[in-house]
């Protein structure tokens, strides 16, 4: 058993008081009236007090009151499934772990800026199903689709450019990922019509690798894709940091020459306009993907597959009822009854 407001299970400590208070001014009134009456006298004065009535009339009362209190307190009890219908999209969202997502053109890192609107985006989702890709020179899908918003959460935040083996980008193994994830879900009667969104967010800086046949396969899935370029294009230089965090300097060409990085918003403009989706930019440290997050309410939702959870089932109904009942007893039981006369 578990409690909705334990602190109400405190106020059981006054019950104890509360009756000794009641037996305390019992003696005390009958010290009293046995000072100024006769046992006789008293006991004609009395005619007709039903002890056992005014007995249960305290007795309900405080009965009565512990049962209220027990239900203020919201004893949870045994289990209780609940059914739970969500109606959504399919989202997968790969994010760019390349070296180059370090760079600080956009406040605090290209990196964190991409996971601070990614934490947004999952905010403001209501039933959506929603999975993590990242991706460099290879991708990996970093967490399934899923309505658990909490654990897609840790996935994020422990994703970073140190975990993919390759600093290059290739978008042909993140399209090439998504469609597996996507090719993977199991299709339940009211779902099948959900719209099925792939959102890159990336600096756009694709080496010239070719995507042109894994982006076709989206399309022809039926599947949207949405762009995010994250970047300058001024650009900056990319620090590379110690195991502490601090920075040792900055990459270098095979040349020994640093490196500046520069958003490239052409290939991201390119691959949203080819799959129906549409591009949008964060240049500047207070921009986000607000823009991208109207669209989202607009696309077709499907009905996902509804979960049933066990929870502890609330009991406090029962409880109030009879310490209800209880005073009411104690309020229509009698003190006095006719006497009966010879």
């Amino acid at each position: 058993m578990i409690w909705e407001t334990d602190v109400f299970l405190w106020f059981f400590l006054l019950v104890p008081v509360l009756v000794g208070a009641m037996i305390f001014v019992k003696r005390s009134r009958t010290k009293r009236v046995h000072a100024l009456f006769s046992n006789d006298l008293y006991r004609e004065l009395r005619q007709g007090h039903w002890s056992l009535g005014s007995g249960i009339q305290k007795t309900s009362f405080v009965v009565g009151l512990c049962f209220l209190l027990l239900a203020l307190a919201g004893p949870k009890i045994g289990t209780e499934v609940r059914e739970i219908k969500r109606r959504g999209v399919d989202m997968l969202i790969a994010l760019d772990l390349s070296a180059s997502m370090n760079a600080e053109d956009v406040r605090p890192s290209r990196l964190d800026k991409a996971k601070f609107e990614i934490n947004r985006l999952i905010e403001r989702l209501k039933g959506d199903r929603v999975g993590l890709v990242v991706f460099t020179g290879e991708a990996y899908l970093q967490s399934p689709m899923t309505l658990d918003y909490s654990a897609l959460r840790l996935f994020l935040e422990i994703a970073d450019t140190d975990q993919m083996p390759s600093s290059a980008t290739d978008f042909e193994s993140a399209m090439e990922t998504s469609l597996e994830a996507f090719q993977s879900l199991e299709k339940n009667e009211g779902n099948e019509n959900a719209s099925q969104v792939l959102l890159i967010i990336s600096d756009g800086e694709d080496h010239e690798q070719t995507f042109d046949e894994s982006l076709q396969k989206l399309i022809n899935n039926s599947i949207l894709v949405y762009t995010v370029g994250i970047g300058t294009q001024q650009g900056t230089t990319i620090p590379l940091y110690d195991s502490n965090g601090a920075v040792l300097g900055y990459k270098r060409d095979q040349a020994g020459k640093v490196v500046t990085t520069r958003l490239q918003n052409e290939v991201l403009r390119d691959i949203a306009n080819k799959a129906n989706g549409a591009y949008y930019e964060i240049s500047r440290g207070n921009e986000g993907i607000d823009a991208f997050l109207a669209r989202i309410d607009e696309l077709e939702k499907g009905e996902f597959s509804s979960q049933e959870y066990a929870d502890f089932k609330n009991q406090y109904q029962w409880m109030g009822a009879i310490g209800l009942v209880c005073m009411l007893i104690g309020s229509i039981v009698p003190t006095y009854r006719r006497p009966d006369y010879d």
